[in-house]
């Protein structure tokens, strides 16, 4: 149980930029580094477990490393966009092949129901659009693909919603850690940023909830 927690907090500190430049130094052949970046991306977009990955401040990570030679701007976004796109498709048959008895509670043993009623309501607010929005929110972004199979959602609709979305996060965030990674103050202050990067992207799950939990109130009888 020790060796995994160990593995969990050293895949989450590879948001670090000191850190993933260490592993990238040890993988090796460039290739290698491309690859491990890739499987982490598709596991969080891709795999109900790899919820706690980091995603957002990877991907700003990289682009930051990016400016700083560590790796190619252009072969970075195209890797990491496929293992996106991919991700979500994955997600999307497992909950196409899974059907809607998930939604029961307990169904899913290492998935918190509460995570994937949360995706269930995003969905359903938001449509088709949800799974490009989904892409900028943790947890929901992992979640609202598998939700989207659950709800037998057209597939041709849902590729062309996955790729953009793929493509946009990805790029999104890289180049946004390509050039502002190389101002003086964020690097100074890098984990101040990706921490407010963090803070950002889970805002709207926490202001979902409130309101959910707001709205639960209001309707019970007093």
């Amino acid at each position: 149980m020790q060796t995994l927690i160990d593995w969990i907090k050293w895949l989450v500190g590879l948001a670090n930029p000191d850190n993933l430049q260490k592993a990238v130094n040890l993988w090796g052949p460039p290739w290698v580094g491309y690859l491990v970046l890739a499987a982490i991306i598709f596991s969080e977009t891709g795999l109900l477990i790899g919820f706690f990955l980091p995603g957002d401040s990877l991907l700003f990570t990289t682009g930051f490393l990016a400016s700083q030679q560590i790796f190619s701007v252009f072969p970075l976004m195209a890797v990491l966009s496929v293992a996106a796109i991919l991700g979500d498709a994955v997600n999307y048959q497992l909950g196409y092949r899974m059907g809607e008895h998930v939604f029961e509670k307990g169904k899913l043993k290492f998935v918190q129901h509460k995570h994937l009623m949360a995706a269930k309501a995003f969905y359903e607010k938001h449509g088709g659009k949800a799974i490009i929005m989904a892409r900028f929110v943790p947890l929901i972004r992992t979640f609202t693909p598998f939700v989207a199979g659950v709800a037998k959602m057209n597939y041709r609709q849902f590729v062309f919603y996955n790729v953009v979305g793929g493509i946009g996060w990805v790029v999104s965030m890289t180049v946004a850690g390509y050039f502002l990674g190389q101002l003086p103050w964020v690097k100074a202050n890098f984990e101040k940023v990706v921490l407010m990067i963090i803070i950002i992207s889970v805002l709207p799950v926490i202001i979902g909830a409130w309101r959910s939990r707001h709205d639960t109130s209001e309707s019970s009888p007093s």
